[in-house]
């Protein structure tokens, strides 16, 4: 998966969980995804929309009611869902995925795979804020998902931000391609 799929996948809250969900074999209806994600009904609908505009999830053809359809994954969907499951395993506590929930942390902890300064991460993350930037490596930072190092050995100092613990595991379970 590239960077730019990534960012458009987790800019809403509850893909990742909608996706790992009908990877385990919930069905594809709003009740059963509903109450395997614990969402609310007004994020769950933006998140659902969401991953049907960008091609992951399609109405499945033929079967359900018009007021009730049932939803699908599509070929590029399914590669998506097997990761986001592979997220999810990689963070089980509900209080830690809630930060994986906001839209930067799996990018940013994809590419903090090595070590990375923030000037790198800005310009790989092309349309991320220095505010939202600086805003996720904080929160990631506190939540023990990264680790901020400052690099001496250069004339001038300067941080670097490297993904340790759950973090790393869910750095891998994306699999960037650069």
């Amino acid at each position: 998966m590239d960077i730019t799929t990534l960012v458009n996948l987790t800019s809403r809250a509850w893909c990742l969980s909608i996706l790992a969900a009908l990877n385990a074999g919930t069905p594809g209806r709003q009740a059963p995804l509903l109450a395997a994600t614990q969402a609310s009904r007004t994020s769950f609908r933006a998140s659902l929309d969401h991953l049907i505009d960008i091609g992951l999830l399609e109405r499945n053809p033929g079967h359900g009611h018009p007021l009730r359809p049932e939803f699908r994954l599509t070929p590029a969907g399914a590669e998506a869902a097997q990761m986001a499951r592979k997220i999810i395993k990689a963070v089980p506590n509900a209080d830690e995925f809630a930060l994986l929930r906001k839209s930067w942390s799996v990018p940013v902890l994809a590419l903090t795979q090595t070590p990375q300064r923030f000037s790198i991460m800005k310009t790989k993350l092309h349309r991320v804020t220095d505010r939202a930037l600086s805003a996720s490596l904080l929160q990631l930072e506190e939540g023990e998902l990264i680790q901020r190092d400052i690099n001496l050995s250069e004339r001038r100092p300067y941080p670097t931000y490297c993904a340790i613990n759950a973090g790393r595991e869910v750095g891998h379970a994306v699999g960037l391609n650069f």
